[in-house]
C-alpha cells in the first residue's frame, strides 16, 4: 500500500510553522538568558514573536524554495483554469443584449 502524497501547500505551510516555532524558542531561550535585549514593560512576548517572524522569514525563503517550487506548480494549473473560465464567461455576458 502506498500512502496519499500530501498536498504541497500543506507541506509548505507545516514546514513554514515548523521553522518559525523552532526560531520562537530560540529567540525566547536567548531573550530569556539576556542575549538579546527584552521588550519594554509588558509587551516581551510581542518583542519575541515579532523576532522570531524576523528570523524566520528569510530562514524560510532560502531553506523551503524546493517545496515553494513544488507548491506553485501544483496550484499554477488550478490557476489558469479558473481564469479560462472567468475569460469564457465574460465572453458569455458580452454577447447579451440589454
Amino acid at each position: 500500500m502506498s500512502a496519499a502524497k500530501p498536498s504541497a501547500t500543506i507541506r509548505y505551510t507545516l514546514m513554514r510553522l515548523s521553522i518559525f516555532v523552532g526560531c520562537l524558542a530560540v529567540v525566547a531561550v536567548a531573550v530569556t538568558y539576556g542575549v538579546l535585549p527584552s521588550g519594554l514593560g509588558g509587551s516581551n512576548i510581542m518583542w519575541i514573536v515579532l523576532l522570531a517572524l524576523l528570523l524566520s522569514a528569510p530562514l524560510s525563503y532560502v531553506l523551503l524554495r524546493k517545496q515553494r517550487d513544488e507548491m506553485s506548480a501544483q496550484i499554477a494549473p488550478k490557476i489558469d483554469r479558473a481564469k479560462a473560465r472567468l475569460a469564457a464567461n465574460q465572453g458569455q455576458e458580452d454577447g447579451v443584449a440589454p
